[in-house]
């Protein structure tokens, strides 16, 4: 059941590297996520996730002009629930992500629409 609770789910991508952008669109989409809009940086997202009201802001954590961090912190509050993704290892970033209001965090080689959906239902 829960493949079928977050169909139409609508999610905002947030990454510096369009090929990322563009891979995550595509599995997301596979997994019946709308995705609504991206955005290459921390600024332009706040904007579109402002402006398009998504479910879900799907956000790289190493941005060319905000942290992820500071953009999830930006979007605190808000109707979107914010998931966060890296390169990097969870532990790099230490307490930094556990003070963080995202609803999670994935790597980026780890990133599935299942994996969306646990932190989705939190």
């Amino acid at each position: 059941m829960s493949e079928i609770s977050h169909v139409g789910t609508t999610v905002v991508i947030v990454d510096d590297h369009e090929p990322f952008r563009a891979a995550a669109r595509r599995l997301l989409e596979r997994e019946g996520f709308e995705v609504v809009g991206e955005a290459g940086d921390g600024a332009s997202g706040v904007r579109l996730a402002r402006e398009l009201g998504p479910d879900l802001v799907l956000l790289d954590v190493v941005l060319p002009d905000l942290s992820g961090f500071d953009v999830a912190d930006e979007l605190a509050g808000g109707q979107a629930k914010v998931v966060l993704v890296s390169s990097r290892a969870r532990a790099d970033f230490g307490p930094r992500l556990r003070r963080s209001p995202a609803a999670g965090f994935i790597s980026k080689d780890q990133l599935s629409g299942s994996r969306v959906r646990e932190l989705l239902e939190k």
